[in-house]
């Protein structure tokens, strides 16, 4: 049995449930979301919990349980609390800032690099700290979000330019030995 996928969801204050058959839509302050999974796994509301069972140990089915309970646990999550990322720029030269909801970049190249947001994200910027903020209530979404802005400028490992993520380690290299003699 999955230690992850046997463990109830609770559901805090405020924060409604809708099952579907395969179909769960999650409604709380923050705003709604929906998502349809597997029919093969049983997804069912019980004393304000959610509740996930497998009919079989068939691996693929297991590999559903554990999978479903988390889904569904960050979509509860999201909803009540929401979600947030932070990307730090890094660099002479690199800055963000925001233009209506629009986050416009200089990286380095030679225009700038406008970036708008999906409907459900938000972006938000410390000029001062030089970090970029990616918030909303679909994990997935915030984390794709902020691997595409990411993506624009990863950091290079010879003087650490680039964007990275608050608390990411760049390993970094020696450059080039310079002449000798």
């Amino acid at each position: 049995m999955s230690r992850i996928g046997k463990q109830p969801v609770t559901l805090p204050k405020g924060v409604q449930v809708d099952i579907q058959g395969a179909t769960v839509k999650v409604k709380g302050p923050k705003g709604e979301l929906a998502r349809t999974f597997s029919e093969q796994i049983g997804i069912e509301l019980q004393d304000g919990q959610v509740i996930i069972k497998r009919p079989s140990d068939m691996p693929a089915i297991r590999a559903l349980h554990g999978t479903t309970r988390a889904l569904i646990r960050n979509m509860v999550a999201g909803v009540s609390d929401g979600f947030s990322k932070t990307l730090q720029v890094e660099g002479v030269g690199y800055r963000a800032e925001l233009k209506g909801k629009q986050l416009v970049m200089a990286l380095g190249y030679s225009h700038p690099v406008p970036v708008d947001p999906p409907p459900g994200i938000s972006f938000s910027v410390d000029e001062k700290a030089k970090t970029i903020t990616v918030s909303g209530i679909d994990k997935e979404l915030v984390g794709q979000v902020t691997a595409d802005i990411r993506n624009w400028r990863p950091p290079e490992p010879y003087k650490g330019k680039g964007l990275r993520y608050v608390g990411e380690r760049v390993r970094r290299k020696a450059g080039k030995a310079g002449k000798v003699g």
